[in-house]
C-alpha cells in the first residue's frame, strides 16, 4: 500500500519545495524592487540566449493571457528593463529584448539564486544533487511529452550546458 501513495507524495514534494523556494526568492528581490510576475518574465527572457521572442509566445511560455503579460511589460519597459520591436515579417507581431538594465538586474536575481540554493541543498552531496537534477528533467520530458506545455514553446533544455537563469 506504501508504493502507491510514493509518487502521490513526490508530488506534493515537488510543488511544496517549488512553491517555499519561490517565497523565498521573492523576499531576497523585493529590494531590487520587482515583482514575482516580473522577475518570472525576465527569468525566461534570459534563457533565450539574446534572442528576441514574440510577446505571444511568451505569453504561452509563462501561462499567461496576452493582456496580463502585456501590462507586465508595459512596466518592464517603462523602467528600462526590457524593449518590444516590431516582428519582421508580422509588424503587428512585437519581440520582447532584455535591454543592458534588464541583463544586469537579471545577474543580481542569479546571485542572490546562487546563494539561495547553496542554502537550500546544504547537506546534499553534489552526486545526490546530479541525481535530483536529472530526476527532475526526466519529469519535466515526461510532462512535457503529456502536451503540459503547448508545441510551440517546447525546448529541449538540457540538464547542463544552458546559462543558468534566476529561477531555474
Amino acid at each position: 500500500m506504501a508504493a502507491k501513495s510514493q509518487p502521490l507524495r513526490t508530488g506534493f514534494l515537488v510543488h511544496d519545495v517549488s512553491r517555499l523556494r519561490r517565497t523565498v526568492f521573492d523576499q531576497r528581490v523585493k529590494a531590487l524592487g520587482i515583482t514575482r510576475s516580473q522577475w518570472w518574465v525576465l527569468a525566461n527572457l534570459s534563457r533565450h540566449d539574446g534572442e528576441a521572442p514574440m510577446q505571444i509566445e511568451l505569453a504561452r511560455l509563462l501561462d499567461v493571457g496576452k493582456v496580463t503579460l502585456g501590462g507586465l511589460i508595459d512596466r518592464l519597459e517603462e523602467n528600462g528593463f526590457v524593449s518590444r520591436t516590431p516582428d519582421k515579417i508580422d509588424r503587428r507581431s512585437k519581440r520582447v529584448t532584455m535591454s543592458a538594465k534588464g541583463r544586469a538586474l537579471v545577474g543580481k536575481m542569479e546571485g542572490i539564486a546562487t546563494e539561495m540554493n547553496g542554502h537550500i541543498m546544504r547537506g546534499i552531496s553534489m552526486q545526490k544533487q546530479r541525481e535530483l537534477q536529472e530526476m527532475l528533467a526526466l519529469m519535466k520530458k515526461n510532462l512535457i511529452e503529456m502536451n503540459a506545455v503547448p508545441s510551440s514553446t517546447r525546448t529541449t533544455e538540457k540538464p547542463e550546458g544552458r546559462k543558468s537563469s534566476a529561477q531555474s
